[in-house]
């Protein structure tokens, strides 16, 4: 059975800010299809610019090094050193413009290469969520210092909600903790499954339960893309708010 996907994507300024720091992107290469949210930071325009190079790097490493046969470990392997390349690359422009020093971004994305597996992949606190049979799953990890403390057992997920360091990212490109590259998940994909890649001003403000039903009440998923912008700015969001949905479906 052949496989397509759908996406549907959505970016807003919100109404706090004046600049929107967050980069989101869809590269559809004959064998590959690369779906990306970034979220920058570093003040001025250095978030946007950490934010795009992001989204310019990961898709040119990818297509150069990422073989349609290449077997899963590999395809991981390969996944996490175009994320490393990214962060690399994002320190040096750093390094080389007092202006960009302390620029930096999360990234989130899944790689599809019209098999099975979605590969999804995150550092920092722009999540991915797989929305499956009335329920939804994160499948990235916040890289934040409250997620830690919830990690450590000293906090509970439900206090890591308000807590003050909930928004302190400790990893995400534009520093040296991202190593190696982060985890990458191959998840089995079937029709009816629902990916929602997302920055923290729609997951900060929006719960689980909530961008479930949002996703279900919106077949067409552009139309599902722009109301959970909608919905991130009805609840308060002071931040951009960025999203991509992707749907699988039969081909």
């Amino acid at each position: 059975m052949a496989l397509v996907l759908n996406i549907g994507k959505c970016t807003l300024l919100g109404n706090y800010r004046e600049n929107n720091e967050d980069a989101i992107d869809v590269k559809q290469f004959p064998e590959l299809t690369l779906s990306m949210v970034a979220d920058g930071m570093g003040g001025q325009a250095a978030g946007e610019i950490a934010s795009k190079r992001a989204t310019e790097v990961v898709p040119r490493e990818l297509k150069k090094n990422l073989a349609p046969d290449a077997d899963p470990e590999s395809a991981k392997q390969i996944i996490r050193k175009a994320v490393v390349q990214a962060n690399e690359e994002i320190i040096a422009m750093g390094a080389l413009d007092r202006d960009l020093r302390n620029m930096g971004t999360t990234v989130v994305m899944a790689v599809w290469r019209k098999d099975k597996n979605m590969f999804v992949t995150g550092v920092g606190d722009s999540r991915a969520y797989l929305i499956r049979g009335g329920k939804i799953e994160q499948l990235t990890v916040d890289h934040s210092l409250a997620q830690a403390l919830v990690e450590a057992k000293t906090i509970s997920a439900d206090e890591a909600r308000e807590h003050r360091f909930r928004n302190v990212l400790w990893k995400y490109l534009g520093t040296k903790e991202v190593g190696e590259g982060p985890e990458v998940k191959a998840v089995a994909i079937q029709p009816g499954d629902k990916f929602v890649l997302c920055t923290d001003g729609l997951s900060g403000v929006v719960s689980d339960d909530k961008i479930m039903s949002c996703v279900e009440e919106n077949a067409d998923v552009q139309k599902c893309a722009d109301a959970l912008g909608q919905l991130a700015l009805d609840s308060g969001s002071r931040d951009n708010v960025s999203c991509i949905v992707i749907e699988v479906a039969e081909g």
